[in-house]
């Protein structure tokens, strides 16, 4: 789909308004996919394997098919688990992800390349398929490593409270997904840019309150009715400017971004101090404690 381009030398313009706030470098917050070309790689050993035993016989051609799906469900649990390990990695608070999918797909790979042996091999071997089932997963595992398996940052913190926080978290998430695949639409490059500079901010937002669960009743309505409100002002302007594109609709919608980023940082930097605030008044009723047992500083 052609996509228009603009900028201050466009023949229409700038593609900020006089509201925009001061910009952003645009790597700021940015994450590169965890899953990358290592890890995608690991889909085409599945398709050799077809490919090489399809016509060896009916055992050859099983063994390799069942080979091949495991292999196949290797290489997609190893995206899964890169993305998830790289989302604890980002975050100060996590709990370690429920299901070990790096672990389990060093198993899986194991047993896909004992079958790809067994589907090649002269007769029914047992030893050679399981010296290659073996390397093949210990050199999975040494390439990729272990899944995170402990929670980070959980110590003193309320797991209902985090549980709560995770929900919510979880849905505003949501929320910026669809202003994400709504502003596609709208075929304007500048604008999709200027949608992933507030998700950044927002995110912003979401790491702070996950780091402490008291700040979720002060941020609840910036990450429920905030961001369904820009859901759908983006999902209303992306089918008006894929239809006519509108400049004003487009100057509109631009304002709302600045209004709503400046507010989610005003937000998340009020939390901050608030937290800067608690953590003064908890030093300040240990020192007076201090005192009143004798203990003076030297």
């Amino acid at each position: 789909m052609a996509q228009k381009f603009g900028g201050k030398y466009s023949p229409d313009g700038s593609t900020q308004t006089e509201h925009d706030a001061p910009a952003r470098n645009s790597f700021h917050g940015a994450n590169p996919d965890a899953a990358g070309a290592r890890s995608n790689v690991l889909f085409v050993p599945a398709i050799v394997l077809v490919a090489t035993t399809i016509w060896g016989g009916a055992i050859p051609m099983a063994l390799g098919l069942v080979g091949a799906g495991t292999l196949t469900l290797s290489a997609w649990l190893l995206r899964s688990g890169l993305r998830a390990e790289a989302e604890y990695n980002a975050r100060k608070v996590a709990r370690r992800p429920a299901l070990p999918r790096k672990i389990i797909a060093s198993a899986l790979t194991g047993i896909g390349a004992a079958l790809a042996v067994t589907a090649h091999a002269d007769g029914f071997a047992i030893l050679s398929p399981l010296i290659f089932g073996l390397a093949g997963a210990g050199l999975h595992f040494a390439a990729f490593g272990p899944d995170p398996l402990k929670d980070k940052g959980m110590e003193g913190i309320d797991t209902f409270q985090q549980d709560r926080v995770s929900r919510v978290v979880d849905e505003a998430e949501a929320h910026l997904s669809a202003m994400s695949d709504a502003i596609l639409r709208a075929g304007d490059r500048g604008m999709e840019r200027r949608v992933e500079q507030f998700q950044r901010t927002a995110r912003e937002l979401f790491r702070t309150v996950e780091e402490d669960p008291r700040d979720l009743t002060a941020a609840r309505k910036y990450m429920g009715v905030y961001l369904r409100g820009a859901r759908d002002a983006t999902i209303k302007f992306a089918d008006i400017n894929a239809r006519t594109g509108d400049a004003q609709a487009r100057n509109d919608y631009a304002a709302l971004l600045d209004d709503l980023e400046q507010n989610f940082s005003e937000r998340t930097r009020k939390m901050l101090l608030d937290d800067r605030s608690d953590l003064t008044v908890e030093i300040e009723v240990l020192r007076e404690r201090l005192q009143r047992e004798g203990v003076r500083p030297s």
